[in-house]
C-alpha cells in the first residue's frame, strides 16, 4: 500500500518533532553526570514515562493486538508481578543505588563482590540487550517493508540512524525527554484506533455486544489458575515467572536503571517506577482489549486467510496457488455461516449458541492453520524466507485497510516512535555499561571530557551494531515472545546476583562468580532442551529457575570452602 501525502505528513511531522525537542532540549552535556545521569533533574511523571516508553517497544504495539486476536486477553497475566516488583525495587535497590551514588548498577556488584563479577555481570547485560536492541529496530522495519513494500534495509538504517542523532547528541536526558512526549502520541494513537475499531462495528453492534461476541469466541478468558506447563501464561507464571522477569528488568537491567537514576531524589524515582507499575498493567490490558475488538470487527468483515501479504504473494505463485484458493473460499463459506450463528448469539445468547460459535471459530482456525502449511511449502519450493505466522501483520493490516488518511500516518508515527524510545533507552544504557562498568574501570582516571566522548562514541558504536543486527535478524513465532525470551535466558542468572548481593553476606565474589557461569551454561541448556521437546519448561520460568540455581550453586560453593574463605575462581 502507498501512503498518500496527508499520511506521510503527519508521520514526518511527527518523528522530526520529536528528534529535533529531545536534541534542542539537551544539547550541551559537558559533565558525565549530566550526560548519563540527566543531572538529576528528572520529576517522577518524566521518570515514570520513560520507564514504561523503554518497555513498550513498537513490537508491543504490533505484536501485542495479533497475540490477543490470536489467543485472546491471557497475556495480561504475563504483567502480573510488575507491582511487586516495583514495590521490592522501591524499597530495596533505589536507596542502595542511591546512597553509592552508581551510574549503573553493576558498580556495586564490585564493591560487594569484586571486579570480575562486575565485569561479567555488565557482559550479559552487553549481550543480551545488544541483541534486543537490533530486535527493536528490526520488529517494525520487517513488517513495515512487508506491508509498505518499503525497502527493509533503508528503514532498518533510517529508523536506527534517526536514534543515533539525539541519543548520542544529548544522552540520558535526551532520552528521557523524547521519551515523554512519545508516550504521549502513543497513548493518543492507541485511543484513536480503539474508537475507530468500535465506530465501525455494525450500528447495531454496542460495545457491550462485541464483548459478548469476544467472550463467546473465548477471546475473554483473563485468569487461568492452572498448573499446567504446556499453558505459557497462566496466573502463576505471571506471578512467579514475571515477578522475577520484571525484578531483573527493572532492577538490574541499566536500560531500566538509567532511567529513575535520573531522578531529583530518592522520593522521585520511587514515585515514577509506582506510577509505571500502576499504569503498566492497564495499559497492557487496553493494548490486548484493541486486538480483541479487531478479531470482533473481523467477525463482520471478511480477513483474509493470512495477513502477511508477501506469503500470500508467494503461495499465490506456486504450485499450490489452487489449494490456497480453496481454502480462500471454504474462509469466505465460514465467514457467512457465522454471521448467522452470531446474529442467533446476540438474540439468545444461550449455550447452543455459544458452542456454534466456538465451532465456527474452530473452523476458521484450521483453514488458516491449513493454510500457514500451504505458505511453508511454496516457500521451501521457491526457496524463499517467509513468514507463515502472521500474528504480528494483524493490527498493521487493520489500520491500513480500515483507517481514515492522516490517522494512518498517526499510527505509524506510534509505531515508529514506539522503536525509537526503546532503542534509544537500550544504546543509551549500553554506551553507559560500556564506558563505566569496562573502559574507564580498566583504563584508570579520565577528565569528566573524556568520559562524555567516550560514551559518545560508545553509543554510536552500539547504535551501528544494532543496525546490524537488524539488518540480519529474524522473524520468531512472535516477536512480543522473542524479546521477552532474550531476557528470560539471562535475566534470572543477573537477578540471583543481585539478590546474593543484598541479602547472603557471607557468600563471597569468588563463589558467585563461579555460579553463575555455570548457571548461566544450565539455563541456555534448558532453553534449548525446550525449544527442541525434550522437556517442556515455558520461558517465563527461565528467569526464577535461573535466579534459584546461581543463589543454590554460589551457597553450595562457599559453604564447601567455608563461609570465611575464597574459592579460587
Amino acid at each position: 500500500m502507498q501512503l498518500n501525502w496527508i499520511d506521510w505528513t503527519v508521520l514526518g511531522i511527527t518523528l522530526l518533532a520529536i528528534v529535533s525537542y529531545g536534541t534542542y532540549q539537551t544539547r550541551g552535556s559537558k559533565n558525565v553526570k549530566d550526560y548519563l545521569r540527566g543531572g538529576n533533574k528528572s520529576k517522577w511523571w518524566t521518570i515514570g514515562l520513560s520507564v514504561m516508553a523503554t518497555q513498550a517497544s513498537a513490537i508491543t504495539f504490533l505484536s501485542t493486538p495479533g497475540q490477543a486476536f490470536n489467543d485472546g486477553m491471557g497475556f495480561v497475566q504475563f504483567y502480573f508481578g510488575l507491582p511487586i516488583a516495583m514495590v521490592v525495587i522501591c524499597m530495596v535497590f533505589i536507596p542502595l543505588y542511591h546512597r553509592l551514588k552508581v551510574y549503573t548498577a553493576y558498580e556495586f556488584l564490585e564493591s560487594r563482590f569484586d571486579l570480575k563479577t562486575r565485569t561479567l555481570t555488565a557482559i550479559l547485560f552487553l549481550i543480551q540487550r545488544g541483541l534486543a536492541a537490533g530486535i527493536t529496530i528490526f520488529a517494525p522495519a520487517i513488517i513495515l517493508s512487508v506491508v509498505l513494500g518499503w525497502d527493509l534495509l533503508t528503514l532498518n538504517i533510517a529508523i536506527g540512524l534517526l536514534v543515533i542523532i539525539y541519543t548520542v547528541s544529548g544522552g540520558t536526558r535526551a532520552v528521557n525527554v523524547t521519551q515523554k512526549h512519545q508516550m504521549v502520541v502513543i497513548f493518543i494513537g492507541m485511543l484513536v484506533a480503539f474508537f475507530i475499531i468500535v465506530s465501525k462495528l455494525p450500528q447495531d453492534i454496542t460495545f457491550s455486544k462485541a464483548l459478548s461476541i469476544a467472550g463467546a469466541s473465548g477471546k475473554m478468558e483473563i485468569l487461568d489458575f492452572s498448573f499446567n506447563l504446556n499453558n505459557r501464561y497462566t496466573f502463576w507464571s505471571g506471578i512467579i515467572g514475571g515477578t522475577f522477569l520484571m525484578l531483573s528488568y527493572f532492577g538490574t537491567d541499566q536500560s531500566q536503571v538509567q532511567r529513575y537514576l535520573s531522578g531529583k531524589s530518592v522520593k522521585e524515582m520511587q514515585l515514577g517506577l509506582i506510577f509505571n507499575g500502576l499504569l503498566k498493567i492497564p495499559m497492557q490490558f487496553f493494548i490486548l482489549l484493541v486486538g480483541v475488538m479487531v478479531f470482533v470487527f473481523y467477525q463482520f468483515n471478511e480477513a483474509p486467510v493470512n495477513f502477511n501479504p508477501t506469503a500470500t504473494e508467494v503461495v499465490l505463485n506456486s504450485e499450490y496457488a489452487e489449494e490456497y484458493k480453496a481454502l480462500q473460499q471454504e474462509q469466505k463459506e465460514v465467514f457467512n455461516d457465522k454471521q448467522k450463528i452470531i446474529e442467533a448469539f446476540l438474540s439468545s445468547e444461550n449455550e447452543e449458541t455459544t458452542k456454534y460459535i466456538s465451532i465456527a471459530n474452530e473452523a476458521n482456525d484450521e483453514i488458516r492453520n491449513e493454510a500457514k502449511l500451504l505458505i511453508e511449502k511454496a516457500s521451501q519450493e521457491q526457496k524463499v524466507k517467509v513468514e507463515s505466522n502472521d500474528k504480528d501483520y494483524v493490527f498493521i493490516h487493520f489500520i491500513l485497510n480500515n483507517l481514515p488518511r492522516g490517522l494512518i500516518g498517526l499510527l505509524l508515527a506510534v509505531i515508529l516512535s514506539a522503536a525509537m524510545s526503546s532503542t534509544a533507552s537500550e544504546l543509551n544504557a549500553l554506551g553507559s555499561t560500556t564506558t563505566i562498568d569496562l573502559y574507564i574501570r580498566n583504563s584508570g582516571e579520565k577528565t569528566e571530557e573524556e568520559k562524555v566522548k567516550a560514551s559518545r562514541w560508545f553509543t554510536f558504536v552500539w547504535g551501528i551494531l544494532a543496525i546490524g543486527v537488524a539488518c540480519v535478524a529474524n522473524l520468531a513465532e512472535n516477536l512480543i515472545q522473542l524479546v521477552n525470551i532474550i531476557g528470560s535466558i539471562f535475566y534470572g542468572n543477573v537477578l540471583g546476583i543481585f539478590l546474593l548481593a543484598f541479602f547472603f553476606k557471607f557468600v563471597k565474589g569468588n563463589a558467585v562468580f563461579v555460579s553463575a557461569l555455570i548457571t548461566q551454561v544450565i539455563v541456555i541448556g534448558l532453553y534449548l532442551l525446550d525449544e527442541f521437546e525434550y522437556i517442556n519448561l515455558p520461558f517465563l520460568w527461565l528467569n526464577f529457575v535461573g535466579c534459584v540455581i546461581v543463589i543454590f550453586i554460589a551457597i553450595i560453593l562457599q559453604t564447601l570452602n567455608g563461609k570465611d574463605k575464597t574459592i579460587t575462581a
